[in-house]
């Protein structure tokens, strides 16, 4: 499993600081120094063995969210289909994320379509839309994503999970606490599969005010692109690992 490298004090949340302060959002994206360019992301991805990306999932897998002026409206899934084509031109490219899917329902109606696709990387995105509904306990979900992931796994392809950010504010802040424990088991699930794990709990993106869409659960599109930087980054991170153990394997 491999992880992103962000971190900061636990003790600083949304509600508690000036956001537009602590963080303030860049005009552009060429400003934002938390992105990379389009010729970054083509160098990060020069070397890496994945040519067929596929993205499941629910409306974080859809890529649902409000425009931000300044920045392409391009949800994070189509950016990194896009440096990944202008990487390697014979790389391809599935979305089959749906807003509202729960984990039964991602299983039922989208596995056979990825499957076809015949992919060798998977981002897996969902678990957000059970949290929602009364009734759910953490270890149904957790089982769920579980046999979600070993049935993409049984593909072949290697699976990519992310955790969500914490930014669980206002009407939203009772969540925090249950989403903080489902991120615990986005990292237990990556874990379990040897999957490539981005974390965004603590990533300070997430301290800014236009992080979130106006429905405060979605990402705008400013946000959608720190997510395909971030993503971009943990693919060459994990490639270049997968590179040096093969190397080592071989000496």
């Amino acid at each position: 499993m491999t992880t992103n490298d962000i971190h900061i004090p636990r003790d600083i949340h949304a509600d508690a600081i000036d956001l537009a302060a602590l963080h303030p959002h860049p005009a552009t994206e060429a400003e934002d120094p938390l992105l990379i360019t389009d010729a970054e992301a083509r160098n990060l991805f020069a070397d890496i063995p994945w040519r067929r990306l596929a993205v499941v999932g629910d409306s974080i897998a859809e890529g649902i969210g409000d425009p931000r002026p300044g920045y392409a409206s391009v949800p994070w899934a189509d950016r990194l289909a896009r440096w990944l084509l202008a990487a390697h031109p014979e790389s391809d490219y599935l979305n089959t994320g749906r807003m509202g899917a729960t984990l039964a329902e991602i299983r039922a109606e989208q596995l056979a379509r990825v499957a076809d696709f015949r992919p060798d990387l998977i981002q897996v995105t969902g678990g957000g839309n059970d949290l929602f509904r009364r009734g759910t306990r953490m270890e149904t979900v957790e089982r769920e994503l579980d046999e979600l992931c070993t049935e993409l796994a049984a593909t072949g392809a290697r699976l990519s999970l992310f955790t969500l950010a914490d930014a669980f504010t206002g009407k939203l802040r009772p969540l925090r606490t249950v989403f903080a424990e489902y991120a615990d088991v986005v990292r237990r699930v990556a874990d379990r599969h040897d999957a490539i794990l981005t974390e965004f709990w603590e990533h300070p993106a997430r301290l800014r005010s236009d992080w979130l869409s106006a429905d405060h659960i979605h990402l705008t599109m400013a946000g959608q692109a720190v997510v395909a930087t971030e993503l971009a980054r943990a693919f060459a991170t994990a490639s270049r690992a997968a590179q040096r153990r093969s190397t080592a394997a071989g000496a």
